[in-house]
């Protein structure tokens, strides 16, 4: 009897839980999704929080120019990869970071941070960074809705981080080792 009573208290705490989380994810105002690219047969993978512009400014406004912004909604922005990689100046070894960017009117910085779970940048540490590189931008006449991160390969191993969000483009070039 209290096997079987132990077994039914530890299926509905299970159930309390997912129905929880499933609560707390329906709530969120931006979708996640989890993007990736493949260069010279190795995966690279971001997983992202995707908020739209919804007739605000973007840069210089909801994201001020000259702080760390966390690349994305809720929890910080994830980049995994499954081998070493120079993304800019930085070596990236295998591994999973966080990804957080400081946007500039001319350039952008591009900041890998070895602590991959964190819920934004309120907690971002920059002692616990991997490494910081700059980013070329662009602007764009036609405004981009929905903040989109990709990962394009460009031939061999050499492929490009793309940030797009409103009238602004931010790249930086990937190379795989």
């Amino acid at each position: 009897m209290r096997k079987a009573l132990s077994i039914v208290t530890s299926t509905a705490m299970t159930l309390s839980a997912v129905t929880w989380l499933a609560a707390q994810e329906s709530k969120r105002v931006s979708p996640h999704e989890q993007t990736s690219g493949v260069i010279a047969g190795k995966k690279i993978t971001i997983e992202y929080g995707r908020p739209y512009k919804k007739g605000r400014k973007i840069f210089g406004g909801l994201e001020p120019f000259g702080k760390v912004w966390r690349t994305g909604a809720d929890e910080a922005t994830k980049l995994t990869t499954e081998t070493d990689l120079m993304i800019g100046n930085i070596h990236v070894p295998k591994g999973t970071y966080s990804l957080f960017t400081i946007p500039d009117p001319k350039q952008w910085t591009l900041i890998l941070n070895k602590v991959a779970d964190q819920w934004g940048a309120y907690k971002y540490d920059q002692s616990q960074d991997l490494g910081r590189t700059a980013m070329k931008t662009e602007t764009v006449n036609q405004p981009l809705e929905q903040l989109t991160i990709s990962i394009e390969p460009a031939g061999g191993n050499r492929g490009t981080l793309k940030i797009a969000w409103d009238t602004t483009v931010a790249t930086v070039p990937i190379m795989v080792h």
